[in-house]
């Protein structure tokens, strides 16, 4: 791993993640954020506890764990605000921190059939919004 704990936005949970990003709940090996950015009606994020850049790091156990955090995520995404399709990101090029983007995609929403984009900076919520969506993803976890 060539990132350093300290200069790490999910390891500081600084005001740069703090910008992007409401953290809902801590799970089993993971924390759940909503990201602001809400063209992606209920997009959410899921990012490891531990400081690492890359699946294939974790043990059998830890990579199990993850994976049904993001799993939970996705079941409850689906419950609140039953999308087509959940589209899943795991890109750590510049940001190494294990974590994966949820999208979800509507039929008749923006680039269905395609690829989400990362940050259109189009839709914002109001607070009591986010903290609404919060509340109902606690809920369902």
């Amino acid at each position: 791993m060539k990132s350093d704990p300290k200069n790490c936005l999910y390891c500081q949970n600084n005001e740069t993640l703090k910008s992007l990003m409401i953290e809902v709940a801590k799970l089993n090996v993971s924390r759940v954020f909503i990201f602001k950015e809400q063209t992606y009606r209920g997009r959410c994020l899921v990012a490891y506890n531990g400081h690492v850049d890359d699946l294939n790091l974790l043990s059998d156990d830890e990579r199990n764990a993850f994976m049904a955090d993001v799993a939970n995520v996705t079941r409850a995404m689906q419950k609140i605000f039953n999308p087509a399709k959940i589209n899943y990101g795991a890109y750590s090029d510049t940001l190494e921190h294990l974590h994966f983007h949820l999208i979800p995609k509507y039929e008749d929403g923006p680039d269905f059939g395609g690829v989400f984009r990362m940050n259109p900076k189009q839709v914002y919520l109001t607070d009591e919004e986010y903290a609404r969506m919060a509340e109902a993803l606690k809920k369902e976890l």
